[in-house]
């Protein structure tokens, strides 16, 4: 069981999860106060270089993981991140809500991942 699930943002019916944006930039076409979020990690998503240099090419995912993990390594602030979803987990379900079209390889998935090595 993962402690972090995952919805396409054009998809999400926030309820009673802790709602995370794990995207750089906000969803195209969609109004902010349109989608209730409790936290923007965009601080936490691939840098604007990273993400051109995937563009969502399936034959890049593990690359861009790689390269990815490497900036998140390089983060000051994501133990803090980190421990945030610790905290919060032992009381609500957390929710990663990306925009990307792909629903196996995206920055949300690798993120998860990412974080599931310290919890």
């Amino acid at each position: 069981m993962n402690i972090v699930e995952l919805c396409r943002v054009y998809q999400f019916n926030k309820t009673d999860e802790f709602a995370v944006l794990v995207d750089r930039l906000w969803p195209r076409g969609l109004r902010k106060g349109k989608i209730k979020i409790d936290y923007w990690a965009k601080d936490f998503a691939p840098s604007n270089n990273l993400r051109i240099f995937f563009n969502h090419d399936v034959n890049k995912w593990e690359e861009f993981k790689s390269k990815y993990f490497e900036e998140l390594d390089n983060n000051v602030n994501i133990r803090g991140f980190i421990e945030l979803i610790k905290e919060i987990s032992k009381k609500k379900r957390i929710v990663f809500l990306y925009s990307a079209k792909d629903q196996e390889h995206n920055n949300a998935i690798a993120l998860r991942e990412y974080i599931a090595k310290y919890l």
